[in-house]
């Protein structure tokens, strides 16, 4: 089982071996963003790698989004990336630890990141989330539906584990299978929508 700390996802990024990079904003959280009626929301995308759901963000309208990763590569091209944002104030991006991670938000969005962390580390995960979002904040996002392995990054789960971790925290308002992955993700992914509970 290796270490999954920053260097070893710089190595990755180093290395080219980004097997779960998409090229572009996953359908079901572009989606979702097109519902969000407020621009000005608070939006964190945590361990956010390449960042392709900040291009829909900006694209839609977002004025207050803030990237996260602990891996240098993906952060130094973000920072190149979104400029332009950056230095009108639209998007920040921060190289840091998600668990060290100390602000507030009104929307987190999740997108392969639950699912690169080692499942020890999943309560610590939810509770965090929790510290994370301001009151009645919102938690959205994809997570994989298949048999929870050892053998990860990805590791999977099912939807009543996820339950399990998030309802101590969270109103559940939705956990469902995704009717528009993209095809390779077919039929493996939940599309879920959770509210802290104040």
């Amino acid at each position: 089982m290796p270490t999954l700390n920053a260097l070893y996802w710089e190595n990755r990024y180093q290395q080219g071996q980004t097997g779960w990079d998409m090229g572009s904003a996953g359908t079901p959280l572009t989606e979702y963003c097109k519902q969000i009626n407020s621009k000005k929301s608070h939006i964190l995308i945590p361990g956010c790698g390449n960042a392709y759901e900040s291009s829909a963000l900006l694209d839609a309208g977002f004025k207050n989004i803030t990237l996260l990763d602990f891996a240098e590569t993906p952060v130094n091209d973000a920072r190149t990336k979104f400029s332009e944002a950056i230095n009108d104030g639209r998007l920040k991006v921060i190289c840091e630890d998600f668990f060290e991670h100390n602000a507030t938000y009104d929307l987190i969005l999740e997108q392969t990141f639950f699912c690169a962390i080692h499942p020890a580390m999943r309560p610590g995960y939810a509770k965090q989330m929790f510290n994370l979002l301001n009151p009645n904040g919102k938690l959205a996002g994809v997570l994989f539906d298949f048999p929870l392995t050892d053998e990860g990054p990805p590791f999977g789960g099912n939807m009543d584990v996820y339950k399990e971790y998030f309802s101590p925290y969270f109103a559940i308002n939705k956990i469902e299978k995704c009717y528009n992955s993209i095809k390779p993700r077919q039929d493996r992914e939940l599309f879920f929508i959770l509210q802290k509970s104040n």
